[in-house]
C-alpha cells in the first residue's frame, strides 16, 4: 500500500450546509438533508482518480461523523442515508474502509491508518489528525 486517503462527507464532498432547512431537520431527526447534499466537487472526476489511485495500490475510505443529535434509530437512519449518497454519487469507487461515527469521534481513533492523509473541512479534525491532512 502507497497511501491511505481518507474523505470526509458533510462539507468536504457532501454540500450538507446548502441543503434547505438542513439544521431544522437534522434537529427533528429528519435524514433527508444527507441524502438531499449536493456534490461539492466533480463526481465523474473524484471517482476516476480515486480509482486510479486506489488502482496504484492506495487505501481509499470515507470517515464520517453521524448528525450531532443522535439517538439509535436515527443513527442508523443517517447511516443509510450517508451509504445511498456515497452509491449514489460514486458508485464506481469499491472503497476499502467506511467509518460513519458518533458526532465529535476523534477519527484517527477509529479509521484503519490514522498516519494517512485525510481531507476535512473542519480544522478540529485536520489538527486531531495524526498523519497529513488537509
Amino acid at each position: 500500500m502507497r497511501n491511505a486517503i481518507y474523505l470526509d462527507m458533510d462539507g468536504t464532498i457532501a454540500n450538507l450546509y446548502s441543503v434547505n432547512e438542513w439544521l431544522p431537520k437534522l434537529r427533528a431527526f429528519d435524514p433527508t438533508p444527507y441524502i438531499e447534499a449536493e456534490p461539492l466537487v466533480r463526481m465523474a472526476s473524484l471517482a476516476r482518480l480515486l480509482n486510479a489511485l486506489q488502482q496504484r495500490g492506495d487505501h481509499i475510505a470515507i470517515v464520517s461523523w453521524l448528525s450531532k443529535e443522535s439517538n439509535p434509530e436515527y443513527d442508523e437512519a443517517v447511516t443509510v442515508a450517508k451509504m445511498t449518497w456515497l452509491q449514489a454519487h460514486l458508485p464506481s469507487v469499491p472503497f476499502d474502509e467506511v467509518v460513519i461515527v458518533a458526532y465529535g469521534t476523534p477519527k484517527s481513533q477509529v479509521v484503519e491508518f490514522p498516519d494517512g492523509i485525510l481531507f476535512d473541512d473542519e480544522e478540529p479534525n485536520r489538527n486531531e489528525w495524526t498523519g497529513t491532512a488537509f
